[in-house]
């Protein structure tokens, strides 16, 4: 553990290990290193907020938010963010953890693509977001420094074209229920009724952050 990154170190407890390996035999390496990294630019964006979080939750939510993405959590119809919330809600229910605590990782992980909301909620959900748009996105890339950018990067790796694998890792996981991608309200009521409107593009902010692959 590089010295950046033991304040916010993964927690050192059972559940903690459960849901590592849990994950780990779940998803393929992008998606657990990803998924790994969420939890680091979370857990640091925390601190630099001065909010008070449990680790364990944060972590349970970092890891499982891509899990609906993976054939063995992909159901028919539901979102697949969904998918992910119910695989931890259910995981975590066999473990004896507090409904209001599964409540919390629950919508940490079925949010964690709507943005504008979750950062005015419980830090556990505000934060899950956070470590997706950081990673993702880059977002807020330059609030990192590079030893909190370079350690995080060297403890979980990212593929030499992340931002494509990415993208194409969300395809497969949502191509064959196209009907649970239905978008933002708002945006499609400005494309009617506004010529000069244009939508922005999840992929191509991808594309354009500011990390280099």
């Amino acid at each position: 553990m590089s010295l950046e990154l033991a304040d916010v170190a993964i927690p050192d407890s059972q559940l903690a290990r459960e849901i590592t390996e849990f994950v780990r035999d779940t998803e393929s390496p992008l998606l657990f290193n990803h998924s790994s990294r969420v939890y680091y630019f979370g857990a640091l964006a925390g601190l630099k907020r001065e909010l008070k979080f449990d680790r364990e939750l944060l972590y349970a939510g970092a890891m499982f938010h891509d899990v609906g993405l993976t054939h063995a959590h992909s159901s028919a119809h539901e979102r697949f963010e969904v998918d992910g919330a119910n695989a931890a809600r259910d995981f975590l229910r066999a473990r004896g953890i507090s409904q209001q605590d599964i409540d919390l990782v629950w919508t940490s992980i079925a949010l964690h693509t709507t943005p504008g909301i979750p950062q005015h909620m419980h830090p556990v959900i505000a934060l899950v977001t956070a470590g997706v748009e950081m990673d993702v996105l880059g977002l807020t890339y330059h609030e990192y420094s590079h030893a909190e950018r370079d350690a995080v990067v060297h403890a979980h790796p990212r593929t030499p074209h992340f931002k494509e694998d990415i993208i194409q890792t969300f395809y497969d996981g949502i191509k064959h229920k196209p009907e649970t991608t239905f978008g933002n309200v708002k945006a499609d009521v400005l494309a009617d009724k506004d010529p000069h409107f244009h939508a922005g593009n999840f992929c191509s902010v991808i594309r354009c952050s500011a990390w280099a692959a």
